[in-house]
Protein backbone atom coordinates (compact mmCIF):
# COMPACT_ATOMS: atom_id res chain seq x y z
CA UNK A 1 0.00 0.00 0.00
CA UNK A 2 1.04 3.13 -0.90
CA UNK A 3 2.06 6.18 1.20
CA UNK A 4 -0.68 8.18 0.21
CA UNK A 5 -3.00 5.58 0.75
CA UNK A 6 -2.12 4.57 3.87
CA UNK A 7 -2.30 8.69 5.29
CA UNK A 8 -5.25 9.10 3.64
CA UNK A 9 -6.29 6.17 5.67
CA UNK A 10 -4.77 7.71 8.58
CA UNK A 11 -6.80 11.03 7.81
CA UNK A 12 -9.78 9.13 7.82
CA UNK A 13 -9.41 7.38 10.96
CA UNK A 14 -8.55 10.41 12.78
CA UNK A 15 -11.23 12.18 11.73
CA UNK A 16 -13.38 9.21 12.82
CA UNK A 17 -11.38 8.97 16.27
CA UNK A 18 -12.42 12.71 17.10
CA UNK A 19 -15.61 13.26 15.59
CA UNK A 20 -16.63 10.23 18.18
CA UNK A 21 -14.48 10.82 21.19
CA UNK A 22 -14.89 14.73 21.42
CA UNK A 23 -17.85 14.91 19.24
CA UNK A 24 -19.47 12.28 22.37
CA UNK A 25 -18.42 15.31 25.20
CA UNK A 26 -19.50 18.27 23.59
CA UNK A 27 -22.67 17.04 21.80
CA UNK A 28 -23.66 14.02 24.17
CA UNK A 29 -22.02 14.05 27.74
CA UNK A 30 -24.56 16.22 29.18
CA UNK A 31 -27.44 15.62 27.10
CA UNK A 32 -30.17 16.81 28.47
CA UNK A 33 -29.24 17.01 31.61
CA UNK A 34 -27.12 13.71 32.49
CA UNK A 35 -26.04 12.39 29.13
CA UNK A 36 -23.45 9.94 28.86
CA UNK A 37 -21.22 11.44 31.25
CA UNK A 38 -17.75 10.22 31.55
CA UNK A 39 -17.99 6.65 31.60
CA UNK A 40 -19.80 6.91 28.26
CA UNK A 41 -17.28 9.51 26.75
CA UNK A 42 -14.41 7.00 27.75
CA UNK A 43 -16.05 4.62 25.94
CA UNK A 44 -17.16 6.81 22.62
CA UNK A 45 -13.18 7.25 22.53
CA UNK A 46 -12.41 3.21 22.69
CA UNK A 47 -14.98 2.57 20.45
CA UNK A 48 -13.80 4.95 17.74
CA UNK A 49 -10.23 3.04 18.45
CA UNK A 50 -11.84 -0.52 18.25
CA UNK A 51 -13.76 0.03 14.81
CA UNK A 52 -10.96 1.96 13.30
CA UNK A 53 -8.86 -1.23 13.91
CA UNK A 54 -11.41 -3.46 11.32
CA UNK A 55 -11.67 -0.53 9.09
CA UNK A 56 -8.01 0.49 8.15
CA UNK A 57 -5.91 -1.86 10.11
CA UNK A 58 -4.70 -3.66 7.48
CA UNK A 59 -4.24 -0.22 5.46
CA UNK A 60 -2.43 1.96 7.49
CA UNK A 61 -2.11 0.11 10.48
CA UNK A 62 -4.56 2.46 12.30
CA UNK A 63 -2.44 4.91 14.45
CA UNK A 64 -4.37 7.44 14.64
CA UNK A 65 -2.31 9.45 16.60
CA UNK A 66 1.17 10.66 16.33
CA UNK A 67 2.83 9.40 19.56
CA UNK A 68 1.52 6.20 18.59
CA UNK A 69 3.67 6.63 15.49
CA UNK A 70 6.78 7.63 17.35
CA UNK A 71 6.26 5.22 19.73
CA UNK A 72 5.73 2.46 17.40
CA UNK A 73 9.10 3.90 15.37
CA UNK A 74 11.31 3.89 18.74
CA UNK A 75 9.89 -0.02 18.53
CA UNK A 76 10.88 -0.78 15.03
CA UNK A 77 7.37 -0.89 14.12
CA UNK A 78 7.37 2.04 11.75
CA UNK A 79 10.09 3.63 9.41
CA UNK A 80 10.70 6.66 10.80
CA UNK A 81 10.88 8.27 6.96
CA UNK A 82 6.75 7.80 6.96
CA UNK A 83 6.32 9.26 10.40
CA UNK A 84 6.07 13.00 8.70
CA UNK A 85 3.14 12.24 6.11
CA UNK A 86 1.16 9.89 9.19
CA UNK A 87 1.52 12.89 11.18
CA UNK A 88 0.42 15.82 8.96
CA UNK A 89 -2.47 13.36 7.68
CA UNK A 90 -3.86 12.11 11.65
CA UNK A 91 -3.90 16.43 12.28
CA UNK A 92 -5.49 17.23 9.46
CA UNK A 93 -8.25 14.92 10.69
CA UNK A 94 -8.56 15.80 13.99
CA UNK A 95 -8.98 19.45 12.84
CA UNK A 96 -11.81 18.81 10.14
CA UNK A 97 -13.53 17.41 12.81
CA UNK A 98 -13.13 19.24 15.62
CA UNK A 99 -14.98 22.17 13.09
CA UNK A 100 -17.60 19.61 12.09
CA UNK A 101 -18.17 19.18 15.81
CA UNK A 102 -17.84 22.66 16.24
CA UNK A 103 -20.46 23.57 13.15
CA UNK A 104 -23.04 20.85 14.63
CA UNK A 105 -23.12 22.49 17.85
CA UNK A 106 -23.85 25.47 16.60
CA UNK A 107 -27.06 24.35 15.66
CA UNK A 108 -28.53 24.21 19.32
CA UNK A 109 -29.47 27.62 20.77
CA UNK A 110 -27.36 26.96 23.63
CA UNK A 111 -24.38 26.85 22.68
CA UNK A 112 -21.96 29.37 23.04
CA UNK A 113 -18.03 28.99 22.24
CA UNK A 114 -15.56 29.40 25.18
CA UNK A 115 -12.28 28.77 26.24
CA UNK A 116 -12.65 25.38 26.79
CA UNK A 117 -15.26 24.05 24.32
CA UNK A 118 -14.96 21.57 21.84
CA UNK A 119 -13.57 19.30 24.41
CA UNK A 120 -10.18 20.74 24.26
CA UNK A 121 -7.27 19.46 26.25
CA UNK A 122 -5.38 21.47 28.95
CA UNK A 123 -4.11 22.38 32.86
CA UNK A 124 -4.68 25.10 35.04
CA UNK A 125 -8.08 27.05 34.04
CA UNK A 126 -8.65 24.75 31.13
CA UNK A 127 -8.59 21.47 33.12
CA UNK A 128 -11.92 20.01 34.05
CA UNK A 129 -10.72 19.40 37.37
CA UNK A 130 -8.37 22.22 37.77
CA UNK A 131 -5.04 20.30 37.72
CA UNK A 132 -1.74 21.88 37.71
CA UNK A 133 0.63 22.01 35.05
CA UNK A 134 2.78 18.95 36.93
CA UNK A 135 0.25 17.07 37.21
CA UNK A 136 -1.44 16.90 34.19
CA UNK A 137 1.69 16.80 32.38
CA UNK A 138 3.05 13.75 34.43
CA UNK A 139 -0.57 12.18 33.78
CA UNK A 140 0.15 12.46 30.41
CA UNK A 141 3.85 10.83 29.87
CA UNK A 142 2.65 7.93 32.06
CA UNK A 143 -0.52 7.03 30.43
CA UNK A 144 0.60 7.57 26.68
CA UNK A 145 3.58 4.94 28.05
CA UNK A 146 1.36 2.38 28.90
CA UNK A 147 -0.53 2.75 25.94
CA UNK A 148 1.86 2.67 23.69
CA UNK A 149 3.03 -0.47 26.07
CA UNK A 150 -0.21 -2.29 25.96
CA UNK A 151 0.03 -1.28 21.25
CA UNK A 152 3.06 -2.81 21.20
CA UNK A 153 2.20 -5.55 23.46
CA UNK A 154 -0.79 -6.57 21.89
CA UNK A 155 0.52 -6.60 18.20
CA UNK A 156 3.41 -8.58 19.37
CA UNK A 157 3.84 -11.63 17.00
CA UNK A 158 4.58 -13.53 20.32
CA UNK A 159 1.47 -12.42 21.84
CA UNK A 160 -1.77 -14.80 22.45
CA UNK A 161 -4.30 -14.82 18.69
CA UNK A 162 -7.04 -12.47 20.39
CA UNK A 163 -7.79 -9.29 18.91
CA UNK A 164 -6.00 -6.50 19.17
CA UNK A 165 -7.84 -4.26 18.72
CA UNK A 166 -9.88 -4.92 22.07
CA UNK A 167 -7.24 -4.89 23.96
CA UNK A 168 -6.35 -1.40 22.52
CA UNK A 169 -9.89 -0.09 22.40
CA UNK A 170 -10.19 -1.25 25.87
CA UNK A 171 -6.83 0.78 27.37
CA UNK A 172 -7.90 3.38 25.85
CA UNK A 173 -11.25 3.84 27.51
CA UNK A 174 -9.60 2.74 30.88
CA UNK A 175 -7.13 5.77 30.32
CA UNK A 176 -10.02 8.27 29.89
CA UNK A 177 -12.00 7.01 32.83
CA UNK A 178 -8.54 8.09 34.80
CA UNK A 179 -7.93 11.37 32.86
CA UNK A 180 -10.58 12.72 32.06
CA UNK A 181 -11.52 15.09 35.24
CA UNK A 182 -6.89 15.98 34.99
CA UNK A 183 -6.33 16.96 31.23
CA UNK A 184 -9.60 15.96 29.45
CA UNK A 185 -7.27 13.30 28.16
CA UNK A 186 -5.01 13.67 25.47
CA UNK A 187 -2.57 11.06 25.10
CA UNK A 188 -2.51 12.05 21.60
CA UNK A 189 -1.24 15.30 19.98
CA UNK A 190 -3.36 15.10 16.77
CA UNK A 191 -6.78 14.91 19.24
CA UNK A 192 -5.66 17.71 21.32
CA UNK A 193 -4.65 20.23 17.84
CA UNK A 194 -7.66 20.36 16.15
CA UNK A 195 -9.97 21.30 18.91
CA UNK A 196 -7.33 23.92 19.35
CA UNK A 197 -6.85 25.05 16.14
CA UNK A 198 -10.89 25.39 15.92
CA UNK A 199 -10.98 27.60 19.32
CA UNK A 200 -7.97 29.84 17.79
CA UNK A 201 -10.25 30.93 14.70
CA UNK A 202 -13.09 31.69 16.98
CA UNK A 203 -10.93 33.79 19.27
CA UNK A 204 -9.97 31.83 21.70
CA UNK A 205 -6.63 30.80 21.56
CA UNK A 206 -5.87 29.99 25.10
CA UNK A 207 -5.97 26.01 24.29
CA UNK A 208 -3.30 26.89 21.65
CA UNK A 209 -0.96 28.16 23.96
CA UNK A 210 -1.14 24.95 26.25
CA UNK A 211 -0.70 22.79 23.37
CA UNK A 212 3.14 22.58 23.52
CA UNK A 213 2.51 20.07 26.47
CA UNK A 214 -0.09 17.78 24.33
CA UNK A 215 2.74 17.37 22.19
CA UNK A 216 5.80 16.91 24.40
CA UNK A 217 4.42 14.74 27.10
CA UNK A 218 3.10 11.96 25.20
CA UNK A 219 5.48 12.00 22.78
CA UNK A 220 7.98 11.17 25.87
CA UNK A 221 6.11 8.65 26.94
CA UNK A 222 5.68 6.81 23.66
CA UNK A 223 9.51 6.89 23.56
CA UNK A 224 9.86 5.68 26.98
CA UNK A 225 7.73 2.67 25.46
CA UNK A 226 9.03 2.16 22.55
CA UNK A 227 12.64 1.43 24.31
CA UNK A 228 10.93 -0.51 27.31
CA UNK A 229 9.36 -2.50 24.77
CA UNK A 230 12.72 -3.36 23.35
CA UNK A 231 14.41 -4.85 26.40
CA UNK A 232 11.98 -7.56 25.83
CA UNK A 233 12.64 -8.50 22.05
CA UNK A 234 14.32 -11.57 20.87
CA UNK A 235 17.79 -11.01 20.91
CA UNK A 236 19.16 -10.62 17.35
CA UNK A 237 15.50 -10.79 15.94
CA UNK A 238 15.09 -8.49 13.18
CA UNK A 239 12.18 -5.79 13.30
CA UNK A 240 9.17 -5.57 10.92
CA UNK A 241 10.71 -2.70 8.98
CA UNK A 242 14.02 -4.80 8.75
CA UNK A 243 12.67 -7.51 7.34
CA UNK A 244 11.07 -5.59 4.36
CA UNK A 245 14.85 -3.98 3.27
CA UNK A 246 13.68 -0.83 5.40
CA UNK A 247 15.45 1.12 7.89
CA UNK A 248 14.41 2.10 11.64
CA UNK A 249 17.12 4.79 11.97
Amino acid sequence: MTLMKRSVAELIGTFWLVLGGCGSAVLAAGFPEVGIGLLGVSFAFGLTVLTMVYGIGHISGCHLNPAVSVGLAVGGRFAWSDLPAYVIAQVGGATLAAFLIWYIAAGAPEFALSANALAVNGYGPLSPGGYSLAAGFVTEVVLTMMFLLIILGATDKRAPAVSAGIAIGLALTLIHLISIPVTNTSVNPARSTGPAIALMTGGYGQAMGQLWLFWVAPIIGAGLAGVIYNLFAVADEPTEIEKLGGKVA
